[in-house]
């Protein structure tokens, strides 16, 4: 087909996730053609740098030709197998080994799902089934953060916090309850250690409100993604598993963009010896070559689940494609790349030239705050580096950001509440990197440049003639 033909039919026919349907209609897609290392290329021929991997999943870059050969091997040997009727296929039971080996040391049991939304409504369908078969109906109660993003399946979507989630959806439910993000830059704590405490006391009140009989469970992702890249202090993650100890209500880590090597090691629960319940995974798993996702869950859930009332009877959650052999099969080949292949030793070495990339443009006057953990990272605008007043929402800074950097051959995540989100791939290079500060700052200069934009600083936040230039 044409590019005009393209775009025609992707208007008529395709709906694109989260997206105003007549603003996308307005707009036309963009095709993306292919993909090789860090690099994207559009239908048209354009080279981008890509700094999101994806949408956080291609940890490994594009164009691996081992991954390519584990897939096709798996589909002309075996190109699908059914987990019902006690069938199983040999890639899945060996990555369900593999990611217990790798895993917290609490997490002994691996159901697979396709993706991260019904990963989370899994552990959330099991949790439910867990207290019900355990003898306390009473627990129906689930605490989150605001800013949190849990997917966005029928149920799940009301534990994340974001707006566009909700609207028109009926959620949240009565029995889904946010605390406060630990959000240290729009907050004013002392220090780190009572960023902390305010977040303990904020579940403990929750619950108490709540009542701890009526509570089942505490999501939380160890840095909040799509919620502006919200890096907690160290020690907040291991104090929010220790308060749910104390408080009786299961630990869910939603590590569906934190797991395999995003944040330093291949789990950030690992980089505070955090033991969750359970834990959600899904984008780094197979690293964007095909659909998967999976819940990891503690013994003590799996037992309670399969004890519960009658144990000959089936329990009742099922996908067609859990433990698909083809994502399977790519899942242990992307597992040995971020171990023997190398991948997590080079994100751990090029994560401090990534942290000082983004603190760099602090100077910036658009900038006013830089926040990273291995290769995730943010930059938060502002009118006001004072206040930290933000820009005003008519001025659409998110679409012009991402249309300056798409220009500059850049791709990142432009958030709606002018945040700008990075996840690069694990095999950057310090080149790439370079690369990647260079089209940025040339991005940022340019929208700066724009007359109404700079108009909107307070007081001129800086503004120096070498970020205009």
């Amino acid at each position: 087909m044409s590019i005009k033909s393209l775009v025609e039919s992707d208007r008529k026919h395709l709906i694109h996730p989260v997206v105003s349907y007549r603003a996308h209609e307005a707009r036309g897609v963009t095709v993306l053609d292919s993909a090789d290392g860090v690099f994207l290329r559009d239908i048209e021929g354009r080279e981008l740098l890509d700094a999101f991997s994806g949408l956080w999943c291609v940890n490994t870059g594009y164009g691996h030709a081992s991954i390519v050969e584990a897939a096709a091997k798996q589909m002309a040997k075996l190109p699908y197998a059914t987990g019902y009727f006690h069938f199983g296929s040999e890639p899945a039971i060996e990555l369900a080994a593999k990611l217990v080996e790798l895993a917290p040391a609490s997490l002994q049991h691996v159901y697979f799902t396709l993706g991260g939304s019904d990963a989370v409504d899994s552990a959330l369908r099991f949790i439910t089934h867990y207290y019900n078969a355990t003898g306390r109906p009473s627990k129906k109660h689930f605490i989150a953060l605001q800013r949190g993003y849990h997917g966005s399946s029928s149920i799940g979507a009301g534990l994340t916090a974001l707006p566009a989630f909700h609207r028109n959806f009926d959620l949240p439910l009565p029995t889904q309850h946010h605390i406060a993000s630990p959000y240290a830059y729009r907050n004013d704590y002392a220090d780190d250690t009572a960023l902390i405490a305010a977040s303990v006391q904020a579940l403990e009140a929750k619950v108490a409100e709540l009542g701890a009989d009526n509570v089942a469970a505490f999501f939380c992702e160890p840095i909040q993604g799509s919620g502006g890249v919200i890096v907690p202090p160290f020690g907040w993650l291991k104090a929010m598993r220790e308060a749910c100890r104390k408080l009786d209500i299961l630990f869910v880590a939603d590590e569906v963009i934190t797991g395999f090597g995003r944040t330093g090691p291949l789990f950030a629960c690992e980089g505070e010896g955090v033991e969750p319940d359970l834990m959600t995974v899904a984008k780094g798993l197979t690293a964007g070559y095909a659909p998967m996702g999976a819940v990891l869950m503690s013994d003590a859930v799996y037992q309670g689940i399969a004890d519960g009332g009658d144990v000959s009877a089936a329990i009742g959650h099922g996908h067609t494609y859990s433990a698909h052999p083809v994502s399977a099969a790519i899942g242990l080949e992307v597992m040995r790349l971020y171990h023997e292949g190398g991948l997590l030793a080079n994100a751990q070495a090029q994560a401090p030239r990534f942290a000082q990339g983004l603190d760099a443009l602090l100077d910036h006057p658009l900038v006013g705050d830089s926040r990273h953990r291995g290769l995730l990272g943010a930059l938060e605008l502002v009118a006001d580096k004072n206040s930290k007043q933000g820009f005003d929402a008519s001025l659409k800074l998110p679409d012009r950001i991402a249309a300056a950097a798409y220009g500059n051959g850049l791709v990142f995540r432009a958030f709606g509440d002018n945040i700008l989100g990075f996840a690069p791939a694990l095999c950057y290079t310090e080149a790439n990197f370079d690369m990647l500060f260079e089209r940025l700052r040339k991005t940022l200069d340019d929208v700066l440049a724009q007359s109404d934009v700079r108009d909107a600083l307070k007081g001129g936040s800086g503004f120096s003639s070498r970020a205009a230039a």
